[in-house]
């Protein structure tokens, strides 16, 4: 029993998703002492829905392993691969084989849109008490992880929220880092390909949807476009509402190309729609790389510039910082007054 309260007292006192699927299997590596325990969650679209690893740890292993949050859609297996853990999913019910090696599927339902499940491996199928215990312990994972998503999303779109940029920037800095030192030894990984990229959103116009149609139809215009966002965009792009209508996009891309057609896709998708009452919106976009030690002060500064280009210049369109710097239309990081040069 003290080894449980101290097990639960350490998942509660982290903070980073990814770090309290690690610690969840790690617990239950220690609490059970199975052959594997691990943490898949269901990605991608509909038609193409695949496994991610956020966990997983075997006997002879020390720490868990996981994917990138990165990872190529296409690299990961397919859900249907795997059906008991679909059965899982589908049903919302404990999943056991019924012969063959002994595995125990939970479901796991968290933050908005995430599905996945815990499976554990066993050399003898799990005891009704090591199922209940297995249960308690899911049950305040996921009361913890609603704790997170309330002070993580906004309210209103479910999106992330500005206070969870920095980490995920660090996180994208340093995972890019790491992909050029592999890439300049030749071990770069096609699961962890391209750069990323940071993206500034802006509803074109939205104060007159509020004064002409009022806040609540204000609102639904914010909650709709999150919702075409989340269409537009892959599992692993990370998308966030800073406030009013500004929205911003953390993605990873192979190239400038690629993630201007990414953007342009929201754009045009956006355009298109037909919103209640209001009828059709536009929004306009700017976008930098986030360069190897980049603070995001910097990416921000960058991409906003960019933002200002756009709305400045017609609205309804995605301008690249880089492209417009290049192409003389914006001057980079460096201003001159008199005979001084302002960095």
């Amino acid at each position: 029993m003290t080894e449980l309260v101290e097990k639960l007292a350490d998942l509660t006192a982290l903070r980073d998703r990814d770090a309290l699927d690690i610690a969840l299997v790690s617990a239950i590596n220690d609490l059970l002492k199975p052959q594997s325990a691990a943490i898949y969650r269901v990605v991608g679209d509909t038609d193409n829905e695949r496994w991610l690893t956020t966990a997983q740890m075997d006997a002879d292993q020390v720490t868990p392993t996981s994917d990138s949050a990165w990872s190529e859609l296409d690299l990961l297996p397919r859900m249907s691969e795997h059906p008991l853990r679909q059965q899982a999913v589908a049903s919302r019910q404990v999943m056991q084989t019924s012969s063959g090696p002994d595995i125990t599927v939970f479901p796991l339902a968290s933050n908005p849109g995430a599905i996945g499940i815990l499976e554990i491996g066993t050399q003898a199928p799990l005891s009704d008490n090591d199922r209940r215990l297995v249960s308690g312990v899911l049950r305040l994972y996921l009361n913890f992880q609603s704790l997170l998503d309330y002070g993580e999303r906004d309210a209103l779109t479910e999106l992330l929220n500005r206070k969870t940029f920095d980490g995920a920037f660090l996180k994208a800095t340093l995972e890019q880092t790491r992909t050029e030192d592999n890439a300049q030894g030749k071990r770069r990984s096609a699961a962890c390909a391209g750069s990323y990229w940071l993206a500034m959103i802006d509803i074109d116009h939205f104060k007159r949807v509020n004064d002409n149609y009022g806040h609540l139809i204000g609102d639904e215009v914010l909650l709709l476009l999150a919702r075409l966002m989340r269409t537009c965009f892959r599992f692993h792009d990370q998308l966030y509402r800073f406030g009013g209508e500004e929205f911003v996009v953390l993605m990873r891309c192979n190239g400038e190309q690629e993630a201007t057609a990414a953007l342009e896709r929201l754009r045009t998708t956006t355009e298109k729609h037909l919103f209640p009452q209001v009828g059709h919106i536009t929004i306009s976009i700017g976008f930098s790389e986030i360069k190897t030690g980049d603070t995001p002060s910097g990416a921000f500064e960058r991409a906003d510039k960019a933002v200002y280009y756009a709305k400045e210049h017609g609205r309804n369109q995605v301008c690249s910082h880089a492209a417009l710097i290049a192409s003389g239309e914006l001057v980079d990081q460096v201003a001159i007054v008199g005979d001084m040069e302002l960095f």
